[in-house]
């Protein structure tokens, strides 16, 4: 038996994916999303809205919510560097320091063993864009269950294509009246420090509820979200 799961974080290039892999006719069981907990809002109407559309079609949805939240393994969490010594919380995550995604990783295997753990195979789709083949993996087996494949390499779908996809099929990414991929290169979690400072000082502009929000992570972790280098910071927006 071969289980197809499309993995979607409700960003451009996922949600693209999963529509048409629908429009094509693809076989698929599950649209599988985690969510980490800070996610923009925007993320979660989109939710809404392709589950609808899973629905209509009996296509199963799983939201996976890790057993520990990401507040808790960033500010709570003891952990020992390899220095031999202890701390308390991993603080941010982005750039090398990459600990949400494997637990993000982790938790979808999780899940991927307790309910398809009697399937011969998993097929994962996962929503790369063929600009960015610098993210895909050569295809393989993960543990003898899991084959990741790459749909929109295969159609030939850059980022760009992806984006005006969702938006000619009434897709956006509202937020307070902005949309995200406007002001955003990217639309991950609000508290990844990946962000440029382009990202930074649009947020600081547009969105300052989440600028509220980065500002008090700071203050829980006592770890600058950005220092040199990103003068949106340094200056006149620091406070």
């Amino acid at each position: 038996m071969i289980r197809y799961i499309a993995s979607c974080s409700f960003g451009k290039d996922s949600l693209a994916m999963v529509i048409l892999l629908i429009m094509k006719k693809y076989p698929l069981d599950e649209v599988v999303f985690y969510d980490t907990g800070m996610e923009f809002d925007a993320i979660y109407e989109n939710e809404k809205k392709l589950k609808r559309i899973l629905k209509r079609r009996r296509i199963g949805y799983k939201r996976i919510v890790p057993e520990k939240s990401f507040e808790y393994l960033a500010f709570e969490h003891k952990c020992k560097r390899r220095d031999g010594t202890v701390c308390v919380g991993y603080d941010w995550c982005g750039g090398l320091r990459r600990w949400g995604t494997s637990q993000k990783n982790r938790e979808i295997e999780k899940y991927y063993k307790s309910k398809y753990g009697d399937a011969d195979l998993i097929v994962e789709y996962v929503g790369i864009a063929k600009d960015e083949l610098n993210r895909v993996e050569k295809q393989r087996i993960k543990r003898g269950k899991t084959v990741k494949i790459y749909p929109l390499v295969e159609w030939g779908m850059t980022e760009k294509d992806c984006l005006s996809f969702c938006y000619e099929h009434n897709i956006n990414w509202k937020q307070n009246g902005v949309d995200l991929y406007k002001i955003l290169d990217r639309v991950s979690c609000w508290c990844c420090t990946n962000k440029n400072q382009k990202e930074v000082k649009n947020i600081i502009m547009f969105l300052p509820d989440v600028w509220t929000k980065i500002k008090g992570y700071e203050r829980r972790c006592g770890v600058p979200y950005k220092g040199k280098g990103c003068k949106y910071f340094e200056d006149k927006f620091k406070g």
